[in-house]
This record gives structure tokens, C-alpha cells and sequence, in this order.
């Protein structure tokens, strides 16, 4: 954050989970207390993007991270970049096929389950 371009951009997002070493308005506040410029964004707890991120970095740990036989940190730094590249120039939109339509059925779906547990669970308090 102290280097260019970070040092002198307007905002920069800092994406981060919600562990709880950056949960809560507490690390919120210490971060811009630091960085002034810098804007914390939670993701959701539950996000099929999130998945999505997941994925991208598990190929990047088996594709350029592994085997661990750095010598250096630039050649990490080198390595990444290349892969970095080379997955831009060939990258392709996600094809997302979830629709509203397949999100109303699977709440109906949810619905229909946890109510049939529940009356499992409790089947009289549920007839009366």
C-alpha cells in the first residue's frame, strides 16, 4: 500500500473473507486508520463466485506453485506473472446456467425438505 500504484490510487478494495482476523467493524476501522485509501470488501459467507475464486486459485496452486522448487522469490514472482498472462489471453467468460427460475425451485425444494423433517421430528405438535 506504501508503493505505486496503491500508494496514490484513489481506493484500493481489499478483498478478504470473514475470518476473524478481518471480521467486524473493528478491522474495518484499523484498516483505514492505516491505509486511508483502502476499502474493505467482505465477500458473502455463502457465494458460488466465491467457489468460483476457489477453483481459480486450487489450478494455480497445481499449475504454477507446485512442485515448490523455487529458488528465489522471483522466480515466483516470474512464474506467476507468466501463468497470469498466459490465462488472460485465454480466458473465457463463465457460462452461468442458474437462473432465477432454478433458485425459486430449489427454495421450494428446501422448503419441502426442512418441512418434512420438522414434521418428522415433531410429529404432534406439528398436526395441531
Amino acid at each position: 500500500m506504501n508503493q505505486e500504484p496503491y500508494a496514490s490510487a484513489k481506493r484500493v478494495f481489499w478483498i478478504v473473507d470473514n475470518g476473524s482476523s478481518h471480521r467486524g467493524r473493528k478491522a474495518v476501522d484499523r484498516l483505514a486508520d492505516r491505509f486511508p485509501n483502502a476499502v474493505m470488501v467482505h465477500t458473502p459467507v455463502h457465494a458460488s463466485w466465491l467457489n468460483q475464486i476457489e477453483i481459480f486459485f486450487s489450478i494455480v496452486q497445481r499449475k504454477v506453485v507446485s512442485p515448490n522448487d523455487f529458488t528465489d522469490l522471483d522466480q515466483v514472482r516470474d512464474r506467476l506473472r507468466r501463468f497470469e498472462d498466459r490465462h488472460n489471453a485465454t480466458a473465457q467468460p463463465f457460462q452461468w446456467e442458474f437462473t432465477t427460475a432454478d433458485l425459486d425451485d430449489l427454495l421450494a425444494r428446501l422448503d419441502r425438505h426442512t418441512l418434512a423433517d420438522r414434521q418428522e421430528e415433531f410429529p404432534t405438535a406439528l398436526a395441531a
